[in-house]
């Protein structure tokens, strides 16, 4: 009962995750930089793609998808590192802290289904090519895209709504963003049942979703022996873009529970490293891949530098020489 007097509720979280680091200004250039890179990327497909009527195809789509989730994903821990490392603001009011947890781990979830429905795709393009486009069509792959967003929200309100019931003794975090553990540590409560329900949230794409594409692709690779030298060429660009994507964004999370699960203990700077790379890699990574491995989506960014740089030395012709 006296530890009751000290429950309170918090206005604002203080983040220390960042106190012990000595080049914080640094990190937090290099985390600007990378986010920027990243909005950037994301913004070059999402233009791309939607301004060009003949990519409005469904792999196309999924792209455009998954440039939604990295840009949300990122900004959702990005901003709160950026904020305190340059910025030197370590406060973060209650309920931006809740709502940049929530729109995390929305990311986090919308983007193994986003890898998931990617993976369906391929196999589909692949396996069934006479019938792929009958069976995927841009509006079936809405409605997927739509179900998965809303399967997602249900998941994530659920947490969020555990987090917000949980009594704050302290208004400290000591992780480096918004993160559910982080909230949940700085509670008056034993964190272990509340870290139960997130192992399971954890354990489910990792144990399920991560197995099921592999197994996708490993079909995949049995289906594009048989295929002829220039379509297995084709074939092989398009999935190898694909699992490079896909291992970016499961690898870190795969070291980190494989590093906990067989007793070593990481330091708090240890832990930080692995968040902030499991953070920033994968929304990086996923647009300079398919901008770089996907031919349609390379030629019209070609062509649109190609235009610009034809109409810079037309508009400067076209003003006054006064120089005489």
């Amino acid at each position: 009962m006296a530890n009751e007097t000290f429950v309170k509720n918090v206005d604002s979280f203080i983040i220390t995750g960042f106190d012990h680091l000595q080049n914080q200004k640094l990190l937090g250039s290099l985390i600007l930089i990378t986010y920027i890179l990243i909005l950037l990327g994301n913004s070059i497909n999402l233009c791309v793609i939607s301004t060009d009527r003949h990519l409005h195809k469904p792999m196309y789509i999924l792209i455009c998808n998954l440039a939604v989730v990295d840009i949300m994903y990122t900004s959702a821990c990005s901003t709160t590192m950026i904020s305190v490392l340059l910025a030197e603001v370590k406060a973060v009011s209650y309920y931006s802290c809740i709502s940049r947890m929530f729109f995390y781990i929305l990311g986090d979830l919308t983007e193994c289904m986003a890898l998931t429905l990617m993976a369906i795709d391929r196999v589909i393009a692949i396996r069934l090519p006479l019938r792929y486009h009958s069976i995927v069509t841009n509006s079936r792959l809405l409605w997927l895209i739509f179900l998965t967003w809303v399967f997602c929200f249900a998941a994530v309100g659920y947490l969020i709504l555990l987090a917000d019931s949980l009594p704050f003794c302290q208004p400290v975090i000591k992780y480096i963003y918004c993160s559910y553990a982080a909230v949940v540590r700085a509670a008056c409560v034993d964190p272990e049942p509340y870290f139960a329900i997130t192992t399971i949230y954890s354990m489910v794409p990792l144990c399920g979703q991560f197995p099921f594409i592999l197994c996708t692709y490993a079909v995949l690779a049995y289906s594009v022996t048989k295929l002829s030298n220039s379509s297995r060429k084709q074939m092989i660009n398009t999935c190898l873009s694909h699992i490079i994507v896909l291992l970016s964004f499961n690898v870190p999370k795969i070291v980190y529970i494989l590093l906990t699960r067989i007793g070593v203990v990481l330091t708090l700077t240890e832990r930080n490293a692995i968040a902030i790379v499991s953070s920033l890699v994968p929304p990086l990574i996923n647009p300079t891949v398919y901008c770089t491995r996907t031919k349609e989506i390379r030629k019209r960014v070609s062509d649109v530098f190609l235009d610009t740089k034809k109409i810079v030395p037309k508009m400067l012709n076209s003003f006054p020489n006064t120089s005489s």
